[in-house]
């Protein structure tokens, strides 16, 4: 299946029948000494294909790379980016709430919404328009259609079969949708990015970062926001102390969080959607949105013709290279059985790269990541949480701060921040770092370079605050919570 590009660059925007961008015939297809089209062939151009074929082909490698729909993959275009940019626009009118405090008299503000979703779309072409030149300017030919496997040299784009030495799977994921009797009615992340009025009522099913954040992103709009939830607390697999303070973030901007229940049936009805809940309740909204978890785009690749092994959930099991059960047939990002994180992706796919076509060892190490979550109140976190740590066996001291940040105290919010340290006792290494409340995830890209260095409680100690923020609170915690 064919996509189609808009206003792309002079050298890109024409494509011949079978799909192949005009920069696949200008001298970048001489055939190798194994004989093969490419020295690489990719699937997927989002975050870790497109890194991949850019430093593959920096190495000297022939590349190719095939996309069915538009380059720059889930991140850039439906998924952190576009994501991001509408929790921009939810944080005005509590901006706007807040200015009082400061002194100033705003007049009535409104919002629109198809005025916010074509200016990101702007934004999104424009970054598809990025990926493509950074593509052409690394020599890398671009074919666009599903790729799929017919043995473990050969792919098949559009009919049109391509051999390469290598070939690297990195086709991303998909929304999942539980299966419950009218589930047509609801829609996912995907569709939620253009939409093409806001929902003034809206369901949110789940309780992981996407949950959260679109939770969060619709009732900064003025939507009235119900998040679901079959467990007993978001954001699982987080430290509890976070998850707690984000809940009370949620709660206090007004979404309603409602526990050990989930939709067992949507049904069409004149004022909107009729959820029938799994206690026997019942609520009527404009919109659901599942945020219920992503699987692997693994389906109709060819990998059980080539023989890929897959694990759980249909992921792609590789080693610490990457390299899939088959030799010369590799896989990065979230296809794998591995940390699903646009960054994870982009290091996977250079890490591939620099170790198969640039003479480097470089296994891939997935300790201490850093990961952030945009809801608001915002999160950054990295390395192990106290559950964690103490599941492992540390003697663990657990260093922790609640206080008003400082640019609510005129504002008046009673909000609090969270700064949190998990410290081994025995050693005084820092194990885990844990930060709720504004520009957590700024503030937390520094601290988790001092974690995945190993730093001691000790060396945050002798750093110097910078005076006054919220960051210097986590070089001036002294005492450990009592046990």
């Amino acid at each position: 299946m064919c996509a189609i590009i808009l206003a792309l660059p002079e050298r890109w925007h024409d494509l011949d029948q079978s799909g192949i961008c005009k920069n696949a015939s200008k001298g970048v297809r001489t055939v190798n000494e194994g004989g093969y089209d490419y020295d690489l062939f990719v699937i997927g151009a989002g975050s870790g294909g497109v890194r991949a074929s850019r430093i593959a082909a920096g190495h000297g490698a022939r590349v190719a790379i095939c996309e069915e729909s538009r380059v720059g993959g889930t991140c850039v275009i439906r998924g952190c980016v576009p994501k991001k940019l509408l929790v921009f626009a939810s944080q005005f009118a509590e901006f706007f709430d807040d200015s009082a405090g400061y002194g100033w008299q705003l007049g009535g503000a409104e919002f629109s919404w198809p005025a916010l979703i074509a200016a990101k779309d702007r934004e999104i072409d424009r970054l598809n328009q990025v990926y493509l030149r950074l593509l052409e300017a690394a020599g890398v030919d671009l074919h666009m259609g599903r790729g799929r496997l017919l043995d473990a040299h050969t792919v098949e784009v559009n009919g049109q079969r391509y051999t390469a030495e290598h070939i690297l799977i990195a086709v991303g994921g998909r929304p999942w949708m539980p299966d419950i009797p009218g589930r047509e009615l609801g829609i996912t992340s995907d569709e939620a990015f253009h939409l093409a009025e806001q929902p003034q009522r809206v369901l949110i099913v789940g309780a992981g970062y996407i949950a959260v954040e679109f939770a969060g992103i619709f009732a900064g709009l003025g939507s009235e926001v119900t998040l679901a939830y079959r467990r007993d607390l978001i954001l699982r697999g987080f430290d509890d102390d976070v998850r707690h303070a984000v809940a009370d973030g949620l709660r206090g901007r007004g979404i309603d969080i409602r526990y050990q229940v989930e939709p067992a049936r949507l049904e069409r009805v004149e004022d909107g959607i009729r959820v029938s809940y799994s206690d026997g309740s019942r609520q009527t909204v404009d919109a659901v949105m599942f945020a219920t978890g992503r699987e692997p785009y693994t389906w109709d690749l060819g990998l059980d013709r080539v023989g890929v092994r897959l694990g759980p959930g249909n992921r792609i099991e590789v080693d610490e290279y990457s390299r899939t059960n088959i030799d010369q047939v590799y896989a990065v990002g979230d296809v794998t059985d591995r940390i699903a994180l646009t960054p994870i992706a982009l290091m996977e796919g250079h890490a591939f790269a620099d170790s198969v076509f640039g003479g480097m060892d470089r296994p891939v190490d997935h300790a201490n990541t850093p990961a952030a979550v945009f809801s608001q109140p915002p999160v950054g976190t990295v390395g192990m949480s106290e559950g964690e740590a103490r599941d492992q066996g540390f003697n663990v001291r657990i260093f922790r701060s609640r206080f008003t940040p400082m640019r609510y105290t005129l504002a008046g919010r009673s909000e609090k921040a969270l700064m949190k340290l998990v410290v081994d006792a025995d050693s005084d290494r820092v194990l885990g770092c844990h930060v709720v409340g504004p520009d957590a995830p700024e503030m937390l890209q520094g601290f988790a370079v001092a974690v995945r260095a190993g730093l001691s409680k000790a060396d945050f100690d002798r750093t110097i605050g910078i005076h006054p923020t919220s960051a210097e609170e986590l070089v001036t915690l002294r005492q450990p919570v009592a046990e």
